[in-house]
């Protein structure tokens, strides 16, 4: 009895690790059919395939950075399809602050200014550049599983955190072993524009 005690715990233990690892390989399945129609949608013609909500980029230039997307939630034709745009816009002084995409590698074109973009590796090595016009930069995959002691954990953005709810500068270029001025800089690239 023991030992069939045992098999089963060994089982469900091997069956865990198993659900484990396909989650840890996040992405977009494969579907059967050339395209997914979702359930409230009952014509599809060409207009299906297509989005406008980038031509408004066309126009100017905003003040504050800014991200356009067109993925599953503002395009629907992109369902299983396994890709998805941004257009990302840096005015001058701007940044984009530090983050991951889990599922998806992203692939950076660059058509107008220059751009300093960088990576870092699970070595915690920086890879960084300064993109020109017409280049183009592979920002990885990354993989990984987090546990969390919370159904609700949320989730903080460090450079927003630190630099735009009035931390008083001189701590923070103490904590960050630099001078005032470059916490002043990065108080000021981060402050939301009027």
């Amino acid at each position: 009895m023991a030992s069939k005690n045992f098999y089963m715990k060994f089982f469900a233990l091997l069956i865990s690790s198993f659900a484990i690892i396909q989650m840890a390989i996040a992405g977009d399945p494969d579907i059967l059919t050339d395209f997914i129609v979702p359930p409230n949608v009952t014509n599809v013609d060409g207009n299906f395939f297509m989005f406008t909500g980038i031509r408004a980029l066309l126009g100017g230039f905003p003040t504050v950075f800014k991200v356009t997307k067109a993925s599953l939630v503002e395009f629907h034709a992109l369902n299983g399809q396994s890709v998805s745009y941004a257009v990302l816009e840096f005015p001058a002084g701007t940044t984009n602050p530090p983050h991951t995409h889990p599922r998806a590698s992203k692939l950076l074109f660059l058509t107008q200014g220059t751009l300093q973009v960088g990576v870092v590796d699970t070595t915690n090595k920086l890879f960084n550049k300064t993109l020109q016009m017409g280049d183009v930069f592979v920002f990885p995959k990354v993989v990984a599983i987090s546990a969390f002691g919370s159904a609700n954990a949320g989730t903080v953005a460090l450079p927003n955190t630190l630099f735009t709810t009035g931390i008083d500068s001189n701590v923070l270029a103490k904590s960050f072993k630099t001078d005032i001025a470059t916490i002043k800089a990065l108080k000021a690239g981060l402050a939301p524009q009027p």
